[in-house]
């Protein structure tokens, strides 16, 4: 069975279960060109929805969560993606010729190709920390240990438990099995803005969290594992909103939020490394999402894009779009005819346009280390 495995972020984070990677690959061999870009009018007004204070690539584990905005340019009815479309997830996922993911709670879904645990507006560090220390802007209780627990009661219900690490059921799960993580860490910042916890606080004790994470995924058997960086969140409209208009870097973005995400990403490089030598027969693919984004950021033409700091869904006008009182999902606000030309879809998360173009640059391009082909091409060597 092959099973994705994704956390998802900006800033949730997802983990996919996909059965029979190995098998899949020979009988659908994946073609460069094989996901479509759909381009269609959107409709005036999405529906209501809240929003939450920082993306989230990924559709949620939860089905009773709380509809996102309508999505579309691709499905055309909501599905619990923060975007007019597909997400970074949907188009791996249709790389590898596979159905997209459903999210965990879900329990009449297919899940023979894979499963979804990304929960909109999740965390890296323990929900208790932020009600520990009065930070209200965190109103999602599940973290990453949350969907942990779930993936576990998922092996569960495979016949496969800890105490049965070595088990056919076990080993079923884990041998053929792509893990996707998405980035995850944006919101942990995001909740701490204007309180007296330090950027350096979050910084360490996410990272700590997430390590911990890969390291119990890493222990079960996880063989191919791909992780997702913060991307460059100093470009999305909320951060252009709140910041001063002298916090500017190269690009235009905010340098102090952008400063604080790379510093993130090279600590998390820096892990990645010692767990690639704690965990040599595992292939850890670290996605970078951050120059990702900066590319795009740099000449959005090149990708068929024009604006760079404009939310598609909003309201306000120039330049940006975005009203944090009254963001994308309120009933007055609108969202534009042409996503396609956006990066942004409502303020903190992306369109579809530009979630194909980061999937493209991970599957296809210079921007995952090792390559992503060459963890399918070690795949394809083993039995």
């Amino acid at each position: 069975m092959a099973s994705l495995f994704s956390t998802h972020i900006l800033i949730t984070f997802t983990i996919i279960f996909s059965p029979h990677l190995h098998l899949h690959l020979l009988q659908h061999p994946r073609r460069t060109t094989a996901v479509p870009l759909t381009r269609s009018t959107p409709s005036a007004t999405p529906s209501p929805t809240p929003a939450t204070p920082s993306p989230s690539p990924a559709p949620t584990a939860s089905s009773t969560f709380p509809t996102p905005h309508t999505a579309t340019t691709f499905f055309h009815h909501p599905t619990n993606r923060y975007s007019d479309g597909r997400l970074v997830i949907d188009f791996v996922a249709q790389s590898l010729s596979l159905p997209f993911l459903p999210p965990y709670r879900n329990s009449k879904a297919n899940k023979t190709h894979g499963v979804n645990f990304a929960v909109a507006g999740s965390t890296a560090i323990n929900h208790e920390f932020f009600v520990r220390n009065n930070l209200s802007l965190d109103i999602t209780p599940e973290s990453i240990d949350t969907q942990m627990i779930w993936f576990n009661k998922y092996l569960e219900s495979q016949g496969c438990r800890d105490s049965e690490p070595g088990s056919d059921q076990c080993r079923e799960a884990f041998d053929d099995a792509l893990f996707w993580v998405g980035e995850i860490g944006v919101n942990d910042y995001a909740y701490t803005l204007g309180s007296t916890v330090s950027g350096d606080t979050i910084r360490k004790l996410a990272i700590y969290g997430f390590t911990e994470f890969l390291q119990t995924l890493l222990k079960k058997g996880a063989k191919y594992v791909v992780i997702e960086s913060l991307p460059t969140t100093g470009c999305l409209p909320l951060a252009m909103t709140l910041a001063p208009s002298d916090d500017r870097d190269d690009i235009g973005c905010v340098k102090s939020v952008n400063n604080q995400t790379s510093a993130h990403n090279l600590v998390l490089q820096s892990k990645l490394s010692e767990l690639r030598q704690q965990f040599p027969q595992a292939v850890i693919v670290y996605a970078d999402y951050w120059n990702a984004y900066r590319t795009v950021m740099e000449n959005p033409g090149k990708y068929g894009m024009k604006e760079r700091f404009k939310a598609c869904c909003g309201t306000g006008g120039d330049p940006y779009n975005f009203d944090v009182f009254n963001t994308c999902g309120s009933p007055s606000v609108t969202a534009c005819s042409d996503p396609y030309e956006y990066i942004n879809w409502d303020g903190v998360h992306l369109t579809e346009a530009m979630y194909k173009v980061v999937a493209d640059m991970f599957v296809d391009g210079n921007l995952s280390n090792p390559p992503f082909k060459t963890l399918l091409e070690t795949r394809l060597r083993k039995p």
